[in-house]
C-alpha cells in the first residue's frame, strides 16, 4: 500500500472504540512489539499501567520492536492504576491463559470480536497482564469477560505481543466483515461503564450486609459469584441505576427495622 494512501477500513467504528491495556509489562521490547501488532490491524489506542521501565516508550528496545508503529508507541498513555486505564470504557475483557475459580464468563477472541463489532455502544478495553505473572485476580474480577485463546493444551503460553496480535486480528476481521452479535434483544440502552458497575457492586454489597444476607467478615465467595452472574447480563446504565435503587431501599428498610420503626 502507498504510505500516503488512506486506509478507509480503519474508519470502521470498532477501530476507534477498542483500547489495548498492558498491565505492569516488564520488557520494553514487548511493548514495542504490541504496538506493532496493533498497528498492523488498524488499532491505535494503547495504555500502559505501571510498566517496569517508566520511560518504556522511549526505550531503544521498544523502538526497535515497534518498527514502523512508532506513532502508536509514542501515543501510548502511561497511568498508575487499572481503574485509570479503564476510564471511559463500558466493557472490559481480561486476556489470560490461566482460568480462575471466580472468573467472569469465558469467551473466545472471535466471539468477543463479533460482539464488539456488532454493538456500537460498547467502548471496550482488552487487558493483558505481566509476562510472568499475568493479571491478578482482583483485576480479572473487574472485567465483564475472560478471554482464553484456544491454543495447544500442552503448551498454551503465548508471548504478550502474540496475544495482542490474535485479539487485534480477530477485531479487524469482525469489523471488516460486518458481523453482528446475535443478542436476541430488540432494544439496547447504553452499556454501563466499568466505574458505574463497580459502584453498583459496592452499593449492593453494603445493602446485602445491611439486611443480614452477607457476612461482612466473609464476602469473598458470595460477591465474586454475584459479579459473575451480572457479568453475563451485560448491564446497561439504566439497569445499574435500578439495582442501586433496590440497594437504597434495602438499606432504608434495614435502618427502619433497626430503629424499631
Amino acid at each position: 500500500m502507498n504510505p500516503h494512501q488512506t486506509d478507509t477500513v480503519t474508519q470502521t467504528t470498532l477501530f476507534q472504540r477498542l483500547r489495548f491495556i498492558l498491565v505492569e509489562t516488564s520488557r520494553p521490547g514487548n511493548i514495542g512489539a504490541a504496538a506493532r501488532a496493533m498497528k498492523t490491524m488498524g488499532f491505535h489506542e494503547l495504555v500502559l499501567v505501571n510498566p517496569r521501565d517508566p520511560d518504556a516508550v522511549r526505550h531503544e528496545e521498544a523502538i526497535a520492536f515497534a518498527s514502523g508503529a512508532l506513532d502508536v508507541l509514542e501515543g501510548a498513555r502511561i497511568v498508575g492504576s487499572v481503574s485509570e486505564a479503564l476510564a471511559g470504557c463500558n466493557f472490559a475483557a481480561a486476556v489470560s491463559a490461566r482460568l480462575r475459580e471466580y472468573s467472569p464468563p469465558i469467551i473466545t477472541p472471535r466471539d468477543l470480536a463479533t460482539q464488539l463489532a456488532g454493538d456500537a455502544g460498547l467502548h471496550a478495553a482488552l487487558l493483558f497482564g505481566n509476562e510472568r505473572f499475568g493479571l491478578p485476580n482482583e483485576v480479572v474480577e473487574k472485567c465483564n469477560v475472560l478471554i482464553n485463546i484456544p491454543a495447544n493444551p500442552d503448551y498454551s503460553s503465548l508471548n504478550l505481543a502474540q496475544a495482542v496480535q490474535v485479539l487485534a486480528y480477530e477485531g479487524r476481521m469482525a469489523a471488516t466483515e460486518g458481523k453482528l452479535a446475535e443478542t436476541g434483544v430488540g432494544f439496547r440502552g447504553d452499556a454501563a461503564s466499568v466505574e458505574q458497575v463497580e459502584g453498583m457492586y459496592a452499593h449492593l454489597e453494603q445493602a446485602l450486609v445491611g439486611i443480614g444476607f452477607l457476612n461482612p467478615e466473609s464476602p469473598k465467595k458470595l460477591m465474586p459469584r454475584i459479579k459473575r452472574m451480572f457479568s453475563r447480563a451485560g448491564l446497561e446504565t439504566e439497569e445499574v441505576n435500578i439495582l442501586r435503587g433496590m440497594a437504597r431501599q434495602m438499606l432504608a428498610l434495614a435502618k427502619s427495622i433497626k430503629n424499631g420503626e
